[in-house]
């Protein structure tokens, strides 16, 4: 029987988790991915902003037992991981009575998560790593799907580096902004949808699927330009968190139903490798300037090719020259014979009556229409790839369970932009190639050719 969840109950579950909550898209195709992969997420943000029902809403897809703890220093093991049985103990074993407690959860939700004594963290170290648990003498395995810690702060202190490494995903929770807080207002409490439901054979088979998701070539090369851009940035990232990473994305790419992992699917290294919210802001801003969709660019060489072209015609069309009679006589030198010094001038102020607007050959202005026409048909190719790479990378993200609707509104924006911008250029070129057409044509071609403007040579 196949288990493996269908796009549609996927898109069901993050709709699910989102519902209701303004400005928790990102954070509700994080959770599900996360459990679809059977990796721990972390949320950084203040009290107050959803963490828990984020989390609630995913136990409710997922199923089975909910645990919820806020951890302090004070927090004892029993808190999380049960009381002594006592009925163990008459019988010589120490053993706890997890019924009820973190050891049988589905999904769990540790609020400040690394405010925890080192007792607790490194007992919740071998549930997050292995989902196995020590009970007494042995060693019991756990259902835990995903455990969703929360926390204000990242931590700083060396002993929790290791804790904080086995949270794949980390995520940051803002308040919401002022453009949603109407929004907020308007928000209603109560109930919502009930769960499509994701179980856990389902979940197991889309990790299965993994190890038939190939890396294409492009992204491979991504990861190694990415390993030596974090680097350079002091950011550490171990041999398996790569390989966990690596898994992830194929586990994103299998639920989306391809064969093999795109660029498109590495706006998600923002919440897989940058620990602080400036790091994930570094890697998304590396990721988008690979796609071509960073920030909105000028097209300087091009912005440079039409200055020139313009001051050209600008010198060109209020060129002048001399006026000459049917004989090739001067106008002016016609009006002036036979006059005195005085009277020459006194009509030397009027010489511009004896000039007009000069006149250029047919060779003249075919040679500079053909100039720009060259740059015209780069420039409208350009705006032609511009408009193609739109379209196969919106498409791409749309078409993807992972892409929030920010970030597509984001990248639309940015390319419109760029688009824009070159457009305008060539709209400048059409104007200077209108003003070439205009110019006064001489009546003879003597076939001189003008050699390239400024910018071009």
């Amino acid at each position: 029987m196949q288990m493996f969840p269908s796009r549609e109950k996927i898109a069901a579950a993050i709709a699910h988790v989102a519902q209701g909550l303004v400005e928790r898209d990102a954070q509700s195709r994080l959770l599900v991915l996360a459990a679809l992969c059977g990796e721990h997420l972390l949320f950084i943000g203040p009290p107050g902003t959803a963490k828990s029902e984020l989390a609630r809403r995913l136990n409710a897809v997922v199923g089975g037992r909910f645990f919820e703890r806020l951890l302090t220093r004070f927090t004892v093991p029993e808190e999380l991981f049960g009381p002594l049985s006592l009925e163990a103990l008459d019988e010589g074993r120490y053993e706890r009575d997890t019924e009820g407690y973190l050891p049988t959860a589905s999904v769990a939700f540790l609020d400040e998560v690394f405010k925890a004594n080192s007792a607790i963290l490194n007992a919740l170290l071998g549930i997050l790593n292995e989902r196995r648990f020590d009970q007494g003498s042995s060693r019991v395995d756990v259902p835990l799907v995903s455990l969703v810690g929360a926390s204000n702060e990242i931590p700083t202190e060396e002993a929790l580096q290791a804790f904080h490494d086995r949270f794949l995903f980390r995520c940051p929770v803002d308040p919401v902004s002022d453009d949603g807080f109407g929004q907020l207002l308007e928000t209603k409490l109560g109930g919502i949808d009930s769960a499509p439901h994701l179980s856990v054979a389902s979940l197991v088979e889309a990790q299965t699927a993994a190890g038939g998701i190939e890396l294409a070539e492009d992204v491979r090369l991504a990861l190694f330009q990415l390993r030596e851009f974090a680097r350079d940035r002091g950011i550490e990232i171990s041999d398996r968190r790569w390989v966990r990473i690596v898994r992830a994305l194929r586990i994103a790419a299998a639920c989306d139903g391809r064969s093999e992992v795109a660029l498109s699917d590495l706006h998600l290294l923002q919440f897989l490798v940058g620990e602080q919210s400036e790091q994930q802001q570094e890697v998304v801003e590396w990721c988008l300037a690979l796609l071509g969709a960073a920030h909105a660019v000028d097209p300087e060489r091009l912005a440079r090719v039409v200055d020139a072209f313009e001051k050209q015609i600008d010198l060109e069309a209020g060129a002048t020259e001399l006026a000459f009679d049917d004989s090739g006589k001067l106008s002016l030198m016609q009006g002036l014979a036979g006059a005195s010094e005085e009277q020459v001038a006194a009509a030397a102020p009027r010489m511009s009556a004896f000039s007009r607007r000069k006149r250029f050959s047919a060779s003249h202005i075919g040679a500079r229409i053909h100039q720009i026409d060259t740059v015209l048909e780069q420039t409208r190719n350009q705006l032609e790839q511009g408009a193609d790479h739109r379209e196969t990378l919106l498409s791409q993200f749309r078409a993807s369970l992972w892409v929030s609707p920010h970030l597509i509104a984001r990248v639309a924006a940015t390319l419109d932009e760029n688009q824009a911008r070159v457009a305008a250029q060539c709209r400048r070129l059409e104007e200077v190639r209108a003003a070439y057409t205009a110019l006064p044509l001489a009546e003879h071609d003597d076939g001189q050719v003008p050699g390239p403007v400024g910018a071009q040579a």
